[in-house]
């Protein structure tokens, strides 16, 4: 992938990982050895993050060699060995767990987005994450989401007008805040305004909204607030989506379901590096 701070980051886990040297590798293993290695998925799943833990290694040492026999977003099974590495034992032990986080954490996210888009395939639905991410890491956690399958919602807060219920309170209301918003932003910018009634629902397409985040409802509230909207503005469910039933949630007509929990608290892949 291209990122343009990539390095910057990776650079920073290692220093974090790293300390001031790797004392345990540096008092047990002569400088002169080498070894090989081959990274085993513990359990199936969806690979993402292997450029990035490539891109690990050579930043500890240019001469370690990675390779890897699939790519970013195929499907691995449990016991299959899927990439190697080789070259100094102790360069290679010194990356070996910041090369790891990073691919079982994205690995995570791609899998539950996988799992997710299944949930609602065919049903025209789709899934996107939020910006509930991990500080500094949005842009490869977004990017897991897309290797599953996903779709990103607002990268951050310039990226578009998302009206919640903080800003309708401080603006004075629905119909306020979009028109302030309509009128302080380009014409090509969408706006989106959350509700949670079918009221605030009818307040949001009065004021005009292109987007109307339906918040958590029940799926009998989503598909009566669907009828009412009839395609005059984008929907979207959310709140506590990762704990639905997504193809019950899609049933009601959503366009949108975003999920947070697709990298806010998303289960690391479990992922080993083992030396031969």
């Amino acid at each position: 992938m291209d990122y343009i701070g990539l390095d910057e980051l990776l650079l920073a886990a290692l220093r974090e990982d790293v300390g001031t040297g790797d004392i345990t590798t540096i008092s047990c293993i002569p400088a002169e050895n080498r070894s090989e290695g081959a990274f085993l998925a513990k359990e199936s799943g969806v690979i993402c993050g292997l450029e990035i833990a490539k891109r690990v290694f050579a930043l500890v040492d240019s001469s370690i060699v990675f390779r890897a026999q699939v790519k970013d977003g195929d499907r691995v099974e449990k016991g299959q060995y899927f990439a190697t590495v080789e070259g100094p034992s102790r360069s290679v032990l010194t990356g070996e767990r910041v090369a790891l986080n990073f691919m079982q954490r994205l690995s995570g996210t791609a899998t539950a987005t996988a799992k997710a888009v299944a949930e609602v395939k065919g049903t025209g639905a789709r899934i996107v994450d939020t910006r509930k991410s991990t500080p500094g890491l949005r842009v490869l956690e977004k990017y897991a989401v897309r290797v599953g399958g996903g779709h990103n919602h607002r990268f951050n807060l310039s990226d578009g007008v998302l009206i919640k219920d903080n800003h309708i309170s401080a603006a004075g209301g629905i119909a306020q805040a979009v028109k302030a918003a309509r009128g302080a932003v380009p014409h090509v910018m969408k706006i989106e305004v959350e509700t949670e009634t079918l009221e605030q629902v009818q307040q949001a397409l009065d004021a005009g909204a292109d987007i109307i985040m339906l918040d958590n409802m029940t799926n009998e509230l989503m598909s009566q607030a669907v009828k009412l909207i009839n395609g005059r503005a984008i929907t979207e469910a959310s709140g506590n989506m990762g704990e639905k039933n997504l193809a019950e949630v899609a049933a009601t007509g959503v366009d949108v379901i975003s999920i947070g929990a697709l990298t806010h608290s998303v289960k690391a892949l479990d992922i080993s590096l083992k030396f031969s």
